[in-house]
């Protein structure tokens, strides 16, 4: 980090901030602070909804998944776009016509109280702990990669995004948001540019998509289905299509902090456009930061890369007694790039040639170096596990902070970490903003304090906004980092989601079903996909549908029995 990277990674932020600060300043009454006086037209809505799911986790562990994995994840995003007509054409009407602050608060209408604060507290368990790792992600990385303390990392990000969402509420999450996503897709753009302007000259672009290819990096689309194993593959066509789009009408259509997004709308037509622009942009705007962490993977074909992309940690090993054994295999796997780099080389004449004899013999010859490249890794992270035992050695979140800091020139860096931050303040805001809200409107207003003045619940709002933060906050101090932290944040939410959309179906479409029988449904629903994560392997996406349908299933059990019951009473 140089002068000129500070000033344009705080003048970035420093603008947005005090932009957004300056701009919805003075909410009177909870109708502004919470609805944003209902004034937000339809691209501030759409850019709003995308930087809330877009997190820092996006721009840092998406590229790593490419790097690590090819495109194959971006169909776990092919159900967004039905998910979003359908949400247009069946929900947004009614959240309008009952003029809700949250989404729970149509349940009570619908079912009970009890009904709406479960789904509420369900929400609130899992926005509350995805806020912690939203600001986690970024912090660790960032930390690691700049020599930065932890825990003041974490404090940092909190309390300026505490900052401007306590003080303007729902409009200042929105309108901060559009600066925010200018800058995370202008940056990751002029990165995507970058790293393809760094591959060799004799590389063209097209020869680099090629090379992917033929190391089974572009796998954008996967229509196999095996009955006994498709069930465990976490993302292939038919997941994304059934799972994602479970997951999609619940996290768009029933988690408060999307719902607050379009509830500011001017109008139901400019919701609806909002969330209609957000189905046609997202899937691409996914498969761009995908392709960049696959061109990532191109220019390391080319370019020596780290044999553990965690600096730090592997800076703490060589303080240890293994520091002479990661030494050697540093060396070797340095011998083994330098084999692999020439057989790359002559892949990519063999694609020139078209002669498909020598691509699969360049291609056989590749993969053999690849192998023996990924089995010296693993015998790196088992020294890291022997000399730091509590180490994380999964790296691939590290893929691409690691290449920003060693690879772009001055400035680049820090427009980049401007991008990270930009997505890790807008996604917490909008989470810090809903979490604000469901507890004021579905829990203290509702079953504490119902008789509060307008500038009271504005007051109310404010506290839990920085009460909430602050519980982030500790909960990212205190957290340890997971697998991948795009799929840990997808899996938190996929336990919980399936069991609220269920309640919301049971509640837009089966009046059949009544308080009592979903109630206790959704209870049970819950304990069923508790079951499915801790005890079977089923992939996270299907605990989506699995909690759907179970709360339908069971509802319609159970008012089966409770009509039952009721008859016999009445007899």
């Amino acid at each position: 980090m140089r002068p000129l990277d500070w000033i344009v990674l705080l003048g970035t932020l420093g603008f947005i901030v005090i932009y957004g600060i300056w701009k919805t300043r003075g909410s009177k009454d909870i109708e502004g602070y919470l609805k944003g006086d209902n004034s937000m037209k339809w691209w501030t809505i759409g850019l709003s909804i995308m930087a809330t799911q877009a997190s820092a986790i996006t721009f840092l562990s998406t590229p790593g998944q490419a790097y690590e994995d090819g495109m194959r994840f971006v169909q776990f995003y092919f159900g967004l776009p039905i998910a979003m007509v359908i949400i247009s054409i069946t929900v947004i009407p009614i959240f309008y016509r009952l003029k809700v602050y949250t989404a729970y608060e149509f349940l009570e209408n619908r079912f009970d109280l009890k009904t709406r604060s479960l789904a509420a507290v369900l929400f609130l368990i899992q926005r509350g702990l995805a806020a912690g790792i939203t600001i986690y992600a970024p912090a660790i990385i960032l930390s690691t990669m700049l020599g930065w303390s932890l825990t003041a990392t974490i404090m940092v990000i909190g309390l300026v995004v505490i900052a401007y969402t306590m003080s303007g509420g729902t409009k200042a999450v929105s309108v901060t948001q559009k600066q925010q996503m200018a800058v995370m897709m202008g940056g990751m753009i002029i990165a995507g540019f970058m790293v393809v302007r760094y591959l060799p000259d004799n590389v063209s672009f097209v020869e680099a998509v090629a090379v992917a290819g033929k190391m089974g990096k572009m796998n954008v689309v996967d229509f196999s289905w095996d009955w006994k194993t498709s069930w465990n593959d976490r993302y292939n066509f038919w997941s994304g299509i059934t799972g994602g789009l479970f997951l999609s009408l619940s996290y768009f259509g029933t988690d408060q902090s999307q719902v607050a997004r379009y509830l500011g709308g001017k109008s139901i037509a400019e919701s609806r456009l909002g969330l209609l622009f957000n189905g046609l942009l997202k899937i691409p705007m996914q498969f761009i930061i995908l392709f960049i962490g696959v061109m990532v993977f191109v220019f390391y074909q080319f370019n020596q890369p780290p044999v553990f992309f965690n600096e730090g940690t592997k800076s703490k090993v060589y303080a240890t007694a293994h520091a002479d054994e990661l030494r050697s295999l540093e060396t070797k796997y340095n011998d083994i790039f330098k084999q692999k780099q020439q057989a790359v080389h002559g892949l990519v004449d063999a694609l020139k040639t078209e002669d498909e004899a020598a691509i699969a013999a360049a291609q056989e010859q590749v993969n053999t170096y690849t192998l023996a490249g990924k089995q010296v890794r693993e015998e790196v992270k088992g020294v890291i596990q022997k000399a730091v035992p509590d180490a994380e050695t999964k790296d691939t979140d590290y893929v691409f902070i690691s290449f920003i800091m060693k690879y772009l020139p001055t400035g680049l860096v820090g427009l980049l970490l401007a991008v990270i931050l930009s997505a890790a303040m807008s996604s917490t805001a909008s989470e810090l903003n809903a979490l604000a809200s469901t507890s004021v409107i579905d829990i203290y207003k509702r079953s504490v304090q119902q008789d509060g003045s307008p500038i009271h619940y504005v007051k109310a709002s404010k506290l839990f906004t920085a009460g909430w933060g602050f519980i982030a906050i500790l909960f990212a101090t205190y957290a340890s980092l997971l697998d991948n932290l795009i799929q840990a944040v997808n899996i938190i939410g996929s336990i919980f989601y399936g069991t609220i959309l269920g309640i919301f179906l049971v509640a837009f479409y089966l009046k059949r079903i009544k308080g009592n029988a979903v109630f206790y449904g959704a209870i049970l629903a819950e304990a069923v996909v508790l079951y499915c994560y801790f005890f079977t392997d089923i992939a996270f996406l299907w605990f989506n549908v699995i909690g759907c349908v179970a709360v339908v299933i069971f509802g319609f059990i159970l008012q089966a029995l409770i009509g039952k019951k009721e008859k016999e009473l009445v007899a």
